[in-house]
């Protein structure tokens, strides 16, 4: 059977290619329980206060804003601080790995996401259970699978792996990050999540380039789709539904331009794919447009998943046909037309409904 003319290009990644990202990812785990003050964006700045010095970390918000936090006296333990700040890091060496994976083949990010990424990482966002969404984590997931997704000469395919112009986050909303006193947090490499500012709503918006923003979103809870602020993070977040399913079977993952390189944490691979199946239905207005590329990513990530790991899309499917006849009948369509963007997927036959 021919294949579909709307499938989008992809090409398998040399075999160097997935070495090198295999390396990467390696080293990123262990330098993630290395972490210093050295790790860390940012430098100490020193204040004398009639003639008592004091100590302060300043560094740079996603938002673009300068910040500074108090760190605390002239004493050995800021003393300690600052002498680590000037070794080299746990991530020193992942620099030269990400490199060579991009030379290799694999797929970078924008500069400018990959910044926010890393800052977030220093507040210990994915360490707490946040995970990457949206299409970065589909670029990412061609890294992981082996596979670079799109021909960027072909104009049909730059929108179908284009990041966009915002960064998706998803967190648990019993997430929890660490608040302990900034000698502490500095020291094990992070910033304290005190300090991170959120605008109003469920998103951060970059004051620089006000189009560029960062979605947090969540699980539906007791206040049903209404935005609300959590307590300890200070990040205002948006519940959708069906996005428990998402964050079950979470895989660890390196994101990476030129030398910054965030360890994050992604959906599966397959739960991602299905969640774009049964979230098509609810894509209405303007959302409705997004349709065709949600389509268009979950029957790539389903194509290269029968080859490569078919089982978890099995156990996955099961576990969404299990949920209920909404879930059921909302996925339904979706299938449909999967068949015919992917006839050579041959979907309808692969995943079957329950008859009842």
């Amino acid at each position: 059977m021919k294949a579909s003319i709307t499938a989008p290009a992809r090409a398998e990644l040399p075999l160097g290619a997935q070495t090198a990202y295999a390396q990467l990812l390696e080293a990123a785990l262990a330098a993630g329980h290395q972490r210093s003050v050295a790790d860390l964006s940012g430098s100490f700045a020193r204040k004398t206060v009639k003639g008592a010095t004091y100590w302060y970390y300043q560094y740079t918000e996603p938002s673009g804003k300068l910040t500074q936090l108090y760190v605390g006296p002239d004493s050995d333990a800021v003393a300690h601080l600052r002498r680590q700040k000037s070794l080299p890091g746990a991530s020193a060496r992942l620099g030269p790995l990400a490199r060579s994976a991009a030379a290799l083949g694999c797929l970078e990010i924008l500069p400018r996401h990959a910044r926010v990424l890393e800052r977030l990482s220093e507040y210990g966002f994915f360490r707490a259970g946040g995970v990457l969404i949206g299409t970065h984590a589909f670029l990412a997931f061609g890294n992981m699978l082996g596979i670079r997704w799109a021909d960027s000469e072909r104009t049909e395919d730059v929108d179908f792996a284009h990041a966009g112009k915002n960064v998706s986050l998803a967190l648990p909303t019993n997430v929890e990050l660490n608040a302990d006193p900034a000698i502490k947090s500095l020291g094990m490499g992070f910033l304290p999540v005190r300090s991170l500012r959120t605008a109003a709503g469920a998103t951060y918006l970059n004051l620089r380039e006000p189009e560029f923003r960062l979605d947090f979103l969540t699980t539906m809870h007791r206040g049903g789709d209404k935005p609300f602020n959590h307590p300890r993070l200070g990040v205002t977040m948006q519940p959708l539904p069906f996005m428990e399913y998402l964050l079950e079977d979470l895989q660890q993952a390196v994101v990476f331009s030129g030398d910054t390189v965030v360890l994050v944490n992604l959906p599966s691979p397959a739960r991602y794919a299905l969640h774009k199946l049964i979230v098509l239905g609810e894509r209405t207005g303007a959302y409705a447009t997004k349709s065709a590329k949600d389509l268009r990513q979950a029957g790539a990530l389903l194509t290269r998943l029968k080859d490569l790991r078919k089982s978890d899309v099995d156990r996955a499917w099961k576990d969404l046909v299990s949920r209920g006849k909404g879930w059921r009948s909302r996925v339904k369509p979706a299938l449909g037309r999967l068949d015919r963007m992917f006839p050579d997927l041959a979907v309808l036959r692969w995943l079957k409904l329950p008859k009842t």
